[in-house]
């Protein structure tokens, strides 16, 4: 972190954690504790932002179960720092919009549903329907499940 932040500026480091992810079996006996001092001394480093993965969502390289009654690591972690929160895990732009306006995140990254909506911003904003993505195709192979998802203008 320390070197990093020396070569670059620490105004240009983020961090992404998963304090309550479990994918691949990874576990920690006490998360709130560990997580909780680690994003203190990010805190006190001055870092860009911190991208939190939520739990309900924890294992989703490997399936779609959503945990729904998972802790909120963005509730849980949001006093304990000082600069700007980014959230993922299976958002919808509706639970998108009430992460922000609910104080949780300042911004909220989406990574299938870009993969399956190369103009998920303009859907997003038109209200228009979304793409659905092909998890087989995830984490490897070739082009195909990443770039050939059909935009609005390639459908109409």
């Amino acid at each position: 972190m320390e070197e990093v932040s020396a070569a670059i500026g620490t105004d240009r480091v983020g961090v992404r954690l998963s304090p309550f992810g479990q994918y691949g079996g990874i576990r920690d006996s006490d998360p709130h504790s560990l997580f909780t001092f680690v994003i203190e001394e990010l805190s006190q480093r001055g870092i860009a932002y911190l991208h939190l993965i939520e739990a309900k969502g924890s294992e989703m390289g490997w399936t779609d179960e959503l945990h729904e009654n998972a802790v909120n690591n963005l509730a849980l972690f949001r006093g304990v720092f000082s600069g700007p929160f980014i959230s993922a895990a299976a958002y919808t732009p509706e639970s998108a919009v009430a992460a922000i306006e609910n104080n949780h995140a300042d911004a909220i990254a989406f990574g299938r549903l870009f993969i399956a909506n190369p103009d998920l911003v303009t859907r997003i904003k038109g209200s228009h329907p979304l793409n659905g993505y092909d998890r087989s195709t995830f984490y490897g192979g070739g082009e195909h499940g990443y770039t050939d998802y059909k935009s609005l203008a390639e459908v109409a």
